[in-house]
C-alpha cells in the first residue's frame, strides 16, 4: 500500500473553525469517511431507496465489454474515491479479456475501505495486481503522473456531484493535468429526475442516512474533543431545482452553544439553525459537457441504464 500524505491535524481543525464560524455554517463532506463513516455509507449503497449504486452496476455489468473496448488494451486502471471497489471488478474483469495483466490501483482517503478493496479485487479477479494509494483527493492529484502507464481514471458514483460547478471543473483540470495522451477518464454522474426519487435516497426510512450525516458530529466529538449532542440535530434532505443538487444539512432543534475546546471555540446554534454538510448535483449531458470541456477533456462515449437515472462517461485528453 502506497502512503500519502493526509490532511494534517492543524489544516483539518482549521477547515472545521473556518465552517463553523461562517454564517450559514458548513462542514467538508470528505469528514464522514472516517472508518465508521465508510462502513455507513456501504450500508447506504445497499438501501432500497439509493438508486445510485445498483444503478451504475448495473450499467457496468450491461457494458462493461464496450467500455473495455472503448478504453483499449495495455491500460492501467486508476479509481479515485475507490472506497471498497464494490462494482469494480465488472469492469476489470471485462479488461482482463482484453490484456494479460490489469495493474489497478485504488486510492481513497480511508485505509479500512482500501484494505477491504484490496481483499475484494485479489479474491473476485486474481489476474489484476493491486496496489492501493491511500490520499485525501483534496490535496490534489500529483500521485497519477507517478503510477505508470497508459491510464485509465476511474472516477464512479457521482462523487464529482459533491462539488459544486466551478469546483468540479477545476478538480477535472487537475486531473487532467495529470494526465498524457490517451489517458482517459471514465466518469459517473447522477441525472436530473423527480424529487420522489431523489429525496428518498438521501433520507431513507431506516435512518442510516442520518446516522452518515450525525457521524460527522461524532467525529468531532471524538477527533476534536467537542460536546454535540447529536440528538439536539436532525438530518435534513432537500432537492433545490433551481440549482440542480440535493442539499444536506444538520438542524440544530433547540437553541444551544457547543464547545469545541481545541479549537477555543464555542458555537452557538439557534432553533433550527442549520449546518450545511454536502452537496449532490444531478446532471444533463449538457452539464457534463460542460464540465469536461473546460478541463480539457473530450466526451465519446456515453453509457445509460434503460430509465436513464445514471450514466457512464468515457473522456478523452483533448
Amino acid at each position: 500500500m502506497i502512503a500519502r500524505e493526509l490532511v494534517s491535524p492543524p489544516a483539518y481543525a482549521e477547515e472545521v473553525y473556518k465552517g463553523l464560524t461562517n454564517s450559514p455554517k458548513t462542514l467538508p463532506c470528505k469528514l464522514f469517511y472516517d472508518s465508521t463513516g465508510s462502513a455507513l455509507f456501504e450500508e447506504i449503497t445497499r438501501l432500497p431507496e439509493y438508486y445510485l449504486t445498483r444503478t451504475e452496476l448495473q450499467i457496468l455489468r450491461q457494458h462493461a465489454a464496450d467500455m473495455a473496448r472503448a478504453a483499449g488494451t495495455g491500460v492501467t486502471v486508476v479509481e479515485l474515491g475507490s472506497g471498497t471497489a464494490a462494482k469494480t471488478c465488472t469492469l476489470l474483469q471485462a479488461l482482463s479479456e482484453r490484456q494479460l495483466r490489469v495493474p489497478y490501483y485504488p486510492v481513497d482517503i480511508s485505509p479500512a475501505a482500501l484494505k477491504e478493496a484490496c481483499e475484494r479485487v485479489e479474491l473476485q479477479c486474481p489476474q489484476v495486481s493491486v496496489r492501493a494509494v491511500i490520499a485525501d483527493l483534496s490535496q490534489g492529484f500529483g500521485f497519477l503522473s507517478e503510477i505508470p502507464g497508459r491510464k485509465l481514471v476511474l472516477y464512479h458514483g457521482s462523487s464529482i456531484g459533491n462539488f459544486d460547478p466551478p469546483a468540479a471543473v477545476e478538480m477535472l483540470s487537475q486531473i487532467r493535468s495529470q494526465l498524457v495522451q490517451y489517458d482517459a477518464l471514465l466518469l459517473g454522474t447522477d441525472l436530473v429526475k423527480g424529487p420522489q426519487i431523489l429525496l428518498p435516497a438521501y433520507d431513507d426510512a431506516q435512518g442510516v442516512t442520518e446516522q452518515f450525516n450525525k457521524n460527522i458530529l461524532r467525529r468531532l466529538n471524538g477527533e476534536l474533543g467537542a460536546d454535540f449532542n447529536l440528538d439536539w440535530f436532525r438530518h435534513i434532505a432537500s432537492w433545490n431545482a433551481q440549482q440542480s443538487r440535493i442539499e444536506i444539512y444538520l438542524e440544530s432543534l433547540r437553541p444551544q452553544v457547543v464547545a469545541i475546546p481545541s479549537l477555543s471555540l464555542c458555537v452557538r446554534f439557534g432553533n433550527g439553525e442549520r449546518i450545511h454538510t454536502e452537496n449532490s448535483y444531478k446532471y444533463t449531458l449538457g452539464m457534463v459537457n460542460g464540465m469536461l470541456e473546460p478541463a480539457g477533456f473530450e466526451l465519446t462515449h456515453t453509457w445509460f441504464d434503460q430509465q436513464k437515472l445514471f450514466a457512464l462517461h468515457l473522456a478523452r485528453i483533448k
